[in-house]
């Protein structure tokens, strides 16, 4: 249901002064972002996003565009969690390190203003060390706050016809990489490129799993057989990308599946 979502919303932003919301392009920070802007003013709130190596360019470029329709002030950063040791070296709260990154960065721009996130209340039972990172800065998370789960926010963002609505979730590129192995900028740069390929071969939803010099590609278990049609073009694509093996993952695409190895 929409609609009881919306008075509760409404309700919360009454209380935020101002606002600076750590902006992805996902459709949850998009939708917060929005709810900021649509409640709070243009002058009362600010997107801010980061220019990172593990996010998509695509996805910086949907951001970007997302404010520029809907008005919204934007700020793009380039923050450096590569550089931080603890991130790079891939602990199992590697998110944390991430979250503690960007949310520092957030501080200089918030200046006794709230600072936000996208967060809802299907996250709260998932793995996601950056929710500690969270609440250390104390970001608060509208939608999770108003009992929002990802179906009500994508139902949400349909009914303010926002362009994201549907759109397939696009986490973290580090998190292609299992645990444990290093993050690096190469690593990073291959991923995108392999997954812009599944893209481009009409695989929207799709994972390249990054093992050294084994890329690992899922798709979703309906979508096993339009990938063996494709895996010739495929396979030769992904070698190119400095890959010696491409492996198929007969599962198939499961969310978080690199996070079996610690939970």
């Amino acid at each position: 249901m929409v609609h009881p979502h919306l008075g509760r919303l409404e309700a919360w932003f009454e209380q935020c002064p101002h606002a600076v919301v750590a902006f992805s392009g996902g459709v949850d920070s998009s939708l917060v972002a929005y709810l900021a802007r649509k409640h709070l003013g243009p002058d009362r709130c600010l997107a801010v996003i980061s220019a990172s190596p593990s996010l998509k360019l695509q996805d910086l470029d949907a951001g970007k565009s997302f404010c520029h329709v809907h008005d919204i002030p934007l700020r793009v950063i380039e923050t450096r969690e590569l550089q931080n040791s603890d991130y790079a070296s891939n602990p199992e709260n590697r998110c944390y390190f991430c979250k503690h990154t960007l949310y520092t960065e957030l501080i200089e721009y918030a200046d006794n203003q709230w600072i936000l996130n996208g967060t809802n209340t299907d996250d709260l039972g998932d793995y996601r060390p950056g929710l500690h990172a969270a609440r250390e800065f104390h970001v608060h998370s509208p939608l999770s706050e108003c009992g929002l789960n990802k179906e009500d926010v994508r139902a949400l963002a349909r009914h303010y016809e926002l362009a994201c609505w549907d759109k397939p979730a696009s986490p973290c590129m580090s998190s292609r990489i299992p645990y444990g192995q290093r993050v690096t900028r190469e690593k990073l740069q291959q991923i995108e490129a392999g997954e812009t390929l599944l893209l481009n071969a009409g695989f929207p939803i799709a994972r390249l799993r990054h093992y050294g010099d084994c890329a690992r590609i899922e798709v979703p278990q309906d979508r096993l057989e339009d990938l063996h049609a494709a895996r010739t073009n495929l396979q030769s694509e992904i070698h190119a990308l400095g890959f010696a093996k491409v492996e198929f993952d007969e599962e198939g695409f499961i969310s978080g599946k690199l996070n079996r190895a610690i939970l």
